[in-house]
């Protein structure tokens, strides 16, 4: 079952468990020196993608409000697609799962999952 209290993605990822989402919110700075280097050199190895320290920035979220989300998550057109389309999450989506969803679910087959539980209940 999904815990609704867990800051859900518009794309079924859950917020609380992302490492920017939580470099965000640790205290002890070298604790957080440390996950931003752990998310660079994951995001290199993994996802060719190079970010510096200074773009691993606080994040509140997908759904914030407060307008502190992580660039990627803020250029995002899975996002921008449900804020459009004025979505709750792509669960609700009647092109239920797009082809960009398709892909996202390649690499976290955990968020179709939640979507899908979403979806089953509508």
């Amino acid at each position: 079952m999904i815990n609704m209290d867990a800051t859900l993605s518009y794309c079924g990822l859950i917020c609380l468990s992302c490492p920017i989402y939580l470099v965000a919110r640790e205290p002890d700075n070298s604790k957080k020196e440390q996950m931003v280097s752990n998310i660079i050199r994951i995001c290199k190895e993994e996802y060719n993608i190079n970010y510096t320290p200074a773009d691993i920035t606080d994040c509140d979220g997908c759904m914030s409000q407060s307008g502190i989300i992580f660039s990627s998550c803020k250029n995002c057109k899975i996002k921008k697609c449900a804020v459009e389309k004025g979505l709750a999450n792509c669960a609700y989506c009647e092109d239920y799962a797009c082809d960009d969803l398709a892909e996202l679910f390649k690499s976290d087959p955990t968020a179709k999952a939640r979507l899908d539980e979403i979806r089953s209940t509508i």
